[in-house]
């Protein structure tokens, strides 16, 4: 079945520092590279967006203020749709990215995975001190050996002003449920520098709805 669009709902915690909250979580994306992230949390909504459609692509996201701030061209390079791996591996399925396949891996605790790393070509060198493109799009995925469905993916992304550090993000998927022909994930973690950052758990899923461009339109 070919999947266009999905959204996916439930509940969240997200855990900063001290900080520990509980809500609701909004998910979707579109398989041509457009993703948005919605959380209503106790502090109050804050959303994400990323839109790799367009010629030039864009992001942005708010906190509990309302006020919109954009993100870093750097930090699109990677995964906007990282709650659905699906898209993410659909994507990569073309010729201007470079597979590497790392073979069997142990991965978390103990399970046999398959490590297959994907980064994207680019036709002009970057400048001298400055990160390579193919580092700031590599993604790498963590296949299960039994079923191939995905486990987790990781890949890095960077403070606004500096490209050049690494603040590495792992998202774990587990509880796969069919919906509508399509393997989902029910449980997902999202890891920030190895420590759990958004726990999300699932109530709902919605395949190929025929979500609006515009609601992936970046302010």
């Amino acid at each position: 079945m070919s999947v266009t669009d999905v959204t996916l709902s439930g509940s969240v915690r997200r855990i900063v520092g001290s900080d520990d909250e509980s809500g609701t979580a909004t998910l979707k994306a579109l398989s041509s590279g457009s993703a948005r992230v919605d959380l209503s949390l106790s502090s109050g909504p804050s959303s994400e967006i990323q839109n790799l459609s367009t010629a030039a692509p864009a992001g942005s996201w708010s906190g509990p203020d309302g006020i919109v701030h954009p993100i870093a061209y750097h930090n699109l390079l990677a995964e906007p749709a990282w709650f659905f791996p699906a898209f993410a591996i659909s994507r990569r399925l073309s010729s201007s990215y470079t597979i590497t396949d790392l073979g069997p891996v142990t991965y978390d605790g103990g399970q046999q995975v398959e490590h297959i790393s994907i980064s994207q070509n680019s036709a002009s060198p970057s400048s001298a001190g400055a990160p390579t493109f193919q580092h700031l799009t590599e993604v790498d995925f963590y296949l299960d050996s039994v079923t191939a469905l995905p486990d987790a993916v990781s890949f890095n992304v960077h403070p606004d002003n500096n490209a050049l550090l690494d603040i590495p993000v792992e998202v774990r998927f587990s509880d796969y449920r069919t919906v509508s022909g399509v393997q989902i994930p029910f449980h997902i973690q999202k890891f920030s520098s190895n420590t759990l950052f958004l726990d999300i758990q699932l109530q709902s899923v919605s395949v190929n709805s025929g979500l609006s461009a515009t609601q992936f339109t970046v302010q």
